[in-house]
Parts: C-alpha cells; sequence; structure tokens
C-alpha cells in the first residue's frame, strides 16, 4: 500500500495478488447466492405488497363518506370519513430555544452544520498474472448538512473532526387546532407539508449573540451562527424554520371521536391521509394510488439491480481466472455482464408474472387470454394475406 496526495486528498493504492482475488471471487459467489434469493422474495412482496394497497384504496374509495365539518355525527363513529375545510388555530407555535414563535398548525427548526465530508473514487488497474491495484482517492470537502458526520470514521481524520452539534431539529404540534367541529390530532397535521418559511428577525440573533457570548446574525431569513456567513467555518450553524401555515386543507381517516385514526380496511391496509387544500375524495385516492404504482416501479428496479449483482457476483471467478491475461479478463468481464443482465431480463419478469398469478389469477388469465386472442388473430389475418398473395400471383403473371 502507498500514500500520496496533500493536504485537501491523498490517494492509497491496493496490490491484491491473483490468488486472493480468486478467494475473494469464490467468497462472493456465496454472496451472491444469498442475493438472488433475495431479489425474488423483494420482487415477489412487491407485487403483493402492491395489490393489497390497490385493493386497499379501492375499498376505501367504495366506503368513504363526504361529511360536513359543522358537526361530528356519532352515526360516523368509526367509518372512514372525508372532510374539507380551513384548520384553525389560536395560540402561536413557539420554539424556546431561540424564542421564535409563529402562527400555524406545525413549526419546524431545521439546523445545518458546516463539516467536512470525505468523498472516495476509485480506479482499478489489472497487471499480467491476474495481480490487481487499485487507486483510491480520499477527499475532504465543506458542506452543509442536517446531521453531524462521524469525522471519526474518516480515512484520515486529523485534520478533518466535526464537532457535534449544539442544537438539533425541533418541531411544534398545534395542541387546538380546529377543522371545523373536528379537532385533528398531532399525526394528522404532520402529515401536511411544511412549506412557508419563518424569517428570524434580526432582535433574535441579537439575544442569541448574548446568550452564547459569540457571533450571531441574521441572514436572508435564517439564524446564522458563526464570524461571516459569506465565510464559513466548521462548526458554524444554520437555522431556519419551516411552517405548516392555518388554512384549507382535506383529510381521509377513520372517524375517532373529534380525530382521525388509522381506518383498516379488510384488504390489509390501515388509510389515513391529509393534503393541503379542498381536494376531493376521488383525487385524495387517485393520488395515492399513483404513488402506489411508483413506489412499486421503484422497488422492481432495486429487486432487478440487486438480482443483476448477484449474477455477476456468481460469474466473478471465471473473469478473475481469465485476468492472468488482463485483455482477455476484459472481454470476459464484458460478456460476464452481458450474461448477468440477460439472465436478470428473464428471470425478474418471470417472478413478476408468478406474483401476478398469485395475487391477481383472475386478471392474469384475462391477460393471458386477451394476449392469445390478439395472437390468434393476428395470425389468421397473416394467414389470409399470404393467401390472397398466392393466388393473385398467378393472375399478375398473365
Amino acid at each position: 500500500m502507498s500514500d500520496t496526495g496533500g493536504s485537501d486528498s491523498f490517494s492509497e493504492t491496493t496490490h491484491t495478488s491473483w490468488g486472493s482475488r480468486i478467494g475473494e471471487s469464490i467468497k462472493g459467489i456465496l454472496f451472491g447466492l444469498v442475493l438472488i434469493p433475495a431479489s425474488v422474495v423483494l420482487l415477489f412482496w412487491n407485487e403483493g405488497r402492491a395489490v393489497q394497497t390497490h385493493r386497499s384504496l379501492m375499498e376505501g374509495a367504495g366506503l368513504v363518506v363526504d361529511v360536513d365539518t359543522g358537526k361530528v355525527d356519532p352515526a360516523n363513529e368509526g367509518k372512514l370519513v372525508h372532510v374539507s375545510g380551513e384548520i384553525k388555530t389560536t395560540a402561536a407555535l413557539n420554539d424556546p430555544e431561540f424564542g421564535v414563535s409563529a402562527a400555524g398548525v406545525h413549526l419546524v427548526r431545521v439546523v445545518e452544520m458546516y463539516q467536512w465530508k470525505e468523498e472516495t473514487s476509485t480506479e482499478t488497474r489489472k497487471n499480467a498474472g491476474g495481480s490487481e491495484d487499485t487507486v483510491t482517492t480520499y477527499s475532504y470537502v465543506n458542506t452543509w448538512a442536517e446531521s453531524r458526520i462521524d469525522s471519526s470514521k474518516f480515512r484520515r481524520p486529523d485534520g478533518h473532526a466535526n464537532p457535534q452539534m449544539r442544537y438539533s431539529r425541533y418541531e411544534a404540534v398545534a395542541s387546538d387546532a380546529k377543522l371545523g367541529a373536528f379537532r385533528p390530532g398531532e399525526r394528522v397535521l404532520r402529515m401536511l407539508p411544511a412549506n412557508d418559511q419563518v424569517r428570524v428577525d434580526p432582535e433574535v440573533a441579537t439575544r442569541v449573540a448574548q446568550r452564547l457570548r459569540g457571533p450571531a446574525q441574521s441572514v436572508d431569513g435564517r439564524l446564522y451562527i458563526g464570524a461571516d456567513p459569506a465565510n464559513p467555518r466548521i462548526g458554524d450553524l444554520r437555522i431556519s424554520y419551516q411552517l405548516v401555515k392555518a388554512g384549507l386543507a382535506s383529510v381521509i381517516g377513520r372517524q375517532a371521536g373529534s380525530d382521525f385514526a388509522d381506518y383498516q380496511t379488510q384488504a390489509g391496509d390501515r388509510l389515513l391521509m391529509a393534503r393541503p387544500g379542498v381536494v376531493s375524495a376521488a383525487d385524495m385516492f387517485k393520488a395515492a394510488e399513483q404513488e402506489n404504482r411508483i413506489l412499486t416501479w421503484i422497488l422492481r428496479v432495486v429487486g432487478s439491480l440487486v438480482m443483476f449483482a448477484g449474477f455477476a457476483l456468481i460469474l466473478r471467478p471465471l473473469v478473475v481466472v481469465a485476468d492472468v491475461i488482463p485483455l482477455i479478463g476484459n472481454v470476459l468481464g464484458a460478456g460476464a455482464g452481458i450474461v448477468s443482465l440477460l439472465l436478470t431480463a428473464v428471470l425478474a419478469p418471470i417472478v413478476i408474472a408468478v406474483a401476478w398469478f398469485w395475487y391477481r389469477p383472475l386478471v392474469s388469465v384475462a391477460v393471458l387470454v386477451v394476449g392469445f386472442a390478439i395472437a390468434y388473430g393476428l395470425k389468421v389475418l397473416a394467414g389470409r394475406r399470404n393467401a390472397a398473395r398466392i393466388v393473385a400471383a398467378p393472375a399478375a403473371a398473365r
């Protein structure tokens, strides 16, 4: 191993013999044999999850009751209800640490610290005889982050130490929120997005500076704890506030007294939704269904990538053996990647199809019937066209 570099970055070169690489690749086979079944389970489970959520949303859309916010009707107790109206509060939300207050239903203090971050990049060089040199470059950059980066785990922690954060994220939720006659609780209010900024007054910065006996100022509506916002130093803090204002909102959930709780569907999911503005129940369920589809495709991609990695690890020993001659190893490596991709392209859709048969047998059979009918129709149409061409050919020859 060798070490080169300057003050903010350095490189290490690690030499791995051919025998060691073969040993590691054989261990990789075991890991690959774990990844492939894991990907199959993930893909299969994801289809079941998607179907369950779809059925739960369909069930909820068929049961939901639109209710008036003017009164809480005991007859709707335990039912899935949809309400739209204006959320109101009387008491302001406060952050006692800094004395910041605002009128709303949910106040969020966001704390960022200027600190060191380690970035790595690697370059692999194959040698004749199958050995390999890996050059790893470690770079140290400054960044703003909401949580402290553990600098003790850096490859070179000396000179790149991050201090502990003096303050952290804080949230305050209204306890007196009213939606007509309803009293939405903390869980519902937290579902509403905090999109509005609360600007920190210079007076707040002055009080903080006096209390800390150090520099603090208000910059662009944020509280900055540090000497120079234009040239931040490690450990400086940047504190901002986000707010959910009182206003129009829509909620779907189980009526529980004057509050809203999860509604347990027979399909399996628990339903509780909140959106800003006046949104119909149909549109809220439509948005939830769209989110379900997006999550389904994300997990399909993740499962397929895990499967691809598993196949690549299983084929890895062949590539390492061929690396005795680097050119042959490169060619075989590309081939192994293609084979892994093809195997994934075959197995992943099969797993998804089997999951569909398992969770949606009637829909799957209907799709197959329609598919076979279309294929048969195209075959018959093609046969008729060929017959017409055969009959027309002699006539054209005359």
